[in-house]
């Protein structure tokens, strides 16, 4: 089995109701086990045009689905849960995001593994300090909790 981290945000609706929803729908599959989750934090958007804020967690969880059909099966229910094609960056009812695979690196079309941005994003790094601090990040080779406090110390997050 190996550790994943994703990370879920939503700035549409009810955002925590939103999160709610797909924490549920993901520990609706057998091959998956929720192992915990942060708390939720409200975060400014970054990127994208003017929109509302966002509700973010991260969970850890405990699998062996190959990250390719990681990938589909979040996909189909951020679908399942309204979220369509829009802008780059936009609002959304949900968003899932794989940010670590193991100590696996993936460097895809379609997916990036660890998540590409994950190490400059305080809606990831704060929560996921929150459950796994001493977390690797893998191409870097710093802890999470390094790359949160540099994120908060340069404030460049």
């Amino acid at each position: 089995m190996t550790n994943v981290y994703i990370g879920l945000g939503s700035n549409l609706g009810n955002r925590k109701k939103n999160l709610d929803n797909a924490v549920a729908k993901i520990g609706e599959c057998e091959e998956i086990c929720l192992v915990t989750r942060s708390g939720y934090y409200e975060t400014k958007p970054v990127g994208g045009p003017r929109q509302p804020d966002y509700f973010n967690c991260v969970l850890e969880l405990r699998t062996e689905v190959d990250p390719f059909e990681l990938l589909k099966f979040f996909k189909r229910i951020e679908y399942e849960l309204g979220r369509r094609t829009g802008v780059r960056w936009g609002p959304r009812v949900i968003d899932i995001d794989i940010l670590l695979y193991g100590d696996v690196v993936i460097n895809h079309n379609d997916l990036k593994i660890p998540h590409e941005s994950m190490h400059e994003r305080i809606f990831v790094l704060e929560p996921l300090n929150e459950i796994s601090p001493k977390l690797i990040h893998p191409v870097s080779k710093k802890s999470i909790f390094e790359l949160f406090r540099r994120c908060t110390i340069s404030r460049t997050c």
